[in-house]
């Protein structure tokens, strides 16, 4: 297996996973609801979120294409200007975003967040919107000193570093969370694994990045969350730190698990989110062994 492809052992069989999770239903049967895909890079632009010659990006045509299945509709845009508008017409959004998205980045033609926007998207998502973050989302808006940022208090963690790709063990703490119930206890997958900091005391942890046996210093710590759901007011947020690489976007464990949790997000299933975090990482913001 060439040293990109994606890995998955151990656990359950997955191949052959159900493409309808618990509650998703099929296309014909699902309610219909919108979602917002939002991609602009204030930071760092991941390849599977960079457009080339105007077409959408690879994980916005893959996102279109696995919620298509299931009578979902997926606006994608990197214009932060569609926080100004009509908010009321998206059940959730998605975001795969870097940096302080109110700020312009030269050379892109990708209207920043405005102020009001970014307070518009907050009360949205307070007042019972879904949020589903990809991977980069939590390199957003980061804190400044010891000041959790309102971003990071939402989403429920922080980037911090990341070491070079490699296989990794997800553990599963909530094996009865929608997506992830055919998992089995763990299994391994070859991603970009990011480490990260300030944890919300609220979090719901799904997936645990397990880090013995990693290499590169900044996983030198104890295990810590990598994919969890949280309360956020009345609305629902989930998110996961896979995504980097095309190849992880195409996999069906993947799939299963944003498919998953973008079910409980958009309220098409319930899910039992108390707080689990002291339990299952309780050494979760020791940033070293």
């Amino acid at each position: 297996m060439r040293r990109r492809d994606v890995l998955i052992s151990g656990g359950a069989a997955l191949v052959g996973l159900s493409a309808f999770p618990l509650g998703l239903g099929r296309a014909a049967d699902a309610p219909r609801q919108k979602v917002l895909y939002f991609t602009r890079s204030a930071g760092y632009e991941h390849s599977v979120v960079a457009r080339k010659g105007g077409e959408l990006s690879f994980s916005e045509v893959e996102f279109t294409k696995m919620c298509a299945r299931h009578n979902i509709e997926v606006v994608c845009t990197k214009d932060g200007g569609v926080f100004d508008g009509d908010l009321e017409q998206f059940a959730a959004f998605a975001f795969y975003t870097s940096g302080v998205l109110t700020n312009p980045v030269q050379g892109r033609d990708e209207p920043p967040m405005t102020p009001n926007g970014k307070k518009r998207f907050f009360a949205a998502v307070a007042a019972g919107k879904g949020f589903v973050g990809f991977h980069a989302a939590t390199d957003s808006f980061h804190s400044e000193g010891d000041r959790v940022s309102d971003f990071v208090a939402m989403i429920g963690g922080e980037f911090v570093v990341h070491g070079r790709p490699q296989e990794a063990t997800m553990r599963v703490a909530s094996p009865k969370f929608p997506g992830v119930e055919r998992l089995g206890e763990s299994f391994k997958m070859f991603d970009e694994w990011y480490a990260q900091k300030n944890f919300a005391k609220d979090l719901h942890v799904v997936l645990v990045q397990e880090t013995a046996g990693m290499v590169d210093d900044c996983y030198q710590r104890p295990p810590f969350p990598a994919t969890w759901a949280r309360r956020h007011g009345q609305g629902r947020v989930f998110y996961t730190s896979m995504g980097h690489f095309e190849q992880v976007w195409t996999s069906d464990i993947f799939q299963q698990i944003v498919l998953g949790g973008l079910a409980w997000a958009l309220r098409r299933v319930d899910a039992d989110v108390s707080p689990n975090i002291d339990r299952v990482t309780p050494k979760a913001n020791v940033l070293k062994a």
